[in-house]
């Protein structure tokens, strides 16, 4: 599996990070577009100026009004884009942020309540919390391997069917052991109830995660986003050539990044829990649960 790392940075470098381009960056994926946008505009001043000999009197001038019409509406479309696909990330960020708070209160009540001297239940929940985490992420990612945070072996942890929810096996397998540890009086029905709080928890955050990545912006809306985009730019060269004339290359280019750009990072977003950069971290923050859970319980 490969190592995904959300990039890290420090926001008062404002000026510094103008001059760093990360492989997230949009300008660099980007780049061969707007070569392409500028070669288009330069087309489109020539045919208009040396070609057509076109003068500032055209009904063709009369382009800018649309373009700043459009302008005003496709503004409006992209803000609500990014804003829809920033609370999407920022939802799935909380929710990992409460899987990570719900299994150290776990691990922390687990502690407390067994005995000291019960080596092997503390083992068996010290692999098999974090596992669920690992078993979350890779179910988001849709990724099929192996669960095995490290080499230390459990009789009581079988192979997980993969071809199954294996987030519901993990979990459930964790509940069937609560309920052997309350019959068999190790805790009491009090201490059951609380801990059974926990547990639901994770299924509620491993269902609201699917709600996340099982409902994507509807297709239509994207789709319509970018071909108004594709239709604005075309035409934006049009009405704007007396004016600027060979100006107008660069502005264009400059128009297409800024609105192309918006658009890329709203679909990068709109999925958190994909292997993109800006996705959210889940590798670190399974790792940083079982290592939390390690120390808690050991």
């Amino acid at each position: 599996m490969p190592l995904i790392i959300m990039i890290n940075y420090d926001n008062r470098g404002l000026f510094l990070n103008l001059f760093v381009f990360k492989k997230a960056d949009t300008l660099r994926q980007l780049l061969p577009a707007m070569l392409v946008v500028c070669a288009y505009t330069g087309a489109i001043v020539y045919i208009e100026t040396c070609w057509l000999h076109l003068t500032e009197n055209s009904p063709v001038r009369n382009f800018g009004v649309l373009q700043t019409l459009l302008g005003f509406v496709i503004s409006m479309l992209l803000v609500f884009r990014t804003n829809t696909a920033y609370d999407r990330w920022w939802e799935g960020r909380k929710l990992w942020g409460s899987l990570v708070n719900n299994s150290r209160n776990l691990a922390a009540k687990l502690n407390a309540m067994l005995p000291n001297s019960d080596d092997k239940n503390r083992a068996f929940f010290r692999k098999l919390i974090p596992m669920f985490a690992q078993a979350l992420q890779q179910h988001l990612q849709a990724e099929s391997t192996r669960l095995a945070l490290d080499s230390e072996p459990h009789p009581e942890i079988p192979d997980f069917d993969q071809t199954k929810h294996v987030p519901n096996q993990v979990a459930s397998l964790m509940i069937t052991k609560l309920t052997l540890l309350y019959k068999d009086g190790t805790i009491t029905g009090d201490q059951l109830i609380v801990l059974n709080e926990e547990m639901r928890s994770f299924l509620d955050i491993c269902g609201a995660c699917e709600r996340i990545k099982n409902t994507p912006i509807p297709y239509s809306y994207s789709t319509f986003i970018k071909k108004f985009i594709f239709m604005y730019i075309l035409t934006l060269p049009i009405g704007l050539v007396f004016s600027l004339h060979y100006l107008l290359i660069p502005i264009v280019a400059l128009v297409f990044y800024v609105l192309a750009s918006l658009e890329m990072i709203a679909e990068e977003i709109e999925d958190p829990f994909g292997s993109d950069p800006n996705d959210l971290p889940m590798k670190k923050m399974t790792e940083n649960i079982g290592k939390n859970v390690s120390d808690i319980l050991r």
